[in-house]
């Protein structure tokens, strides 16, 4: 789906955070009703029909749609966020990065064996992160596991998908 709506309100700042980086701002949809709807709209519609019990919101622009999709799905919230910031028992998955390591996490009690989940992110890019957070909900044997972006980056980045294990479904509403 590339949709002309979310393109025309994608932000995109060239040479930040870095030079040569063309990174795309997702606040810019937020910001916009008409945006916000087609995003909840399309990604209930991919999903509707999956018995999703869950919906994982990866830190921190990816709990923005992951609140308003989980509310029309009847589905609970589930927050992936960075050491500390979770007030009780959490489960961890560190992963590699670029220049370095970083660290996430889920409460010990948000996902049980009978979810259906799904978790969502605003960008694939190299997916390191979504890669991560995969990794630790499988950690809670699922039923099964689906994966969305709001903007994949699929020709700075053809590859991204490679890395995510063949039994996870990925979704895309804006392939660039």
């Amino acid at each position: 789906m590339n949709n002309e709506t979310l393109l025309a309100n994608l932000r995109v700042i060239p040479d930040w955070p870095i030079k040569g980086v063309n990174f795309r701002d997702v606040t810019t949809l937020f910001k916009s009703g008409e945006c916000i709807k087609i995003i909840t709209d399309e990604m209930c519609d991919l999903y509707k029909d999956k018995g999703i019990t869950k919906v994982v919101g990866i830190e921190s622009r990816g709990f923005v749609m992951s609140s308003a999709v989980a509310l029309r799905l009847g589905a609970g919230i589930v927050l992936c966020r960075k050491p500390g910031k979770l007030p009780c028992d959490t489960v961890q998955q560190t992963y590699q990065k670029e220049y370095g390591t970083d660290t996430i996490e889920i409460h010990r009690d948000a996902i049980t064996e009978n979810d259906v989940v799904l978790l969502h992110d605003d960008l694939l890019a190299t997916g390191g992160t979504m890669k991560a957070a995969c990794d630790l909900v499988k950690k809670f044997h699922p039923k099964k596991i689906y994966v969305n972006f709001i903007i994949e980056l699929a020709k700075e980045f053809p590859n991204a998908r490679d890395i995510f294990d063949k039994d996870v479904e990925i979704t895309s509403l804006v392939r660039l």
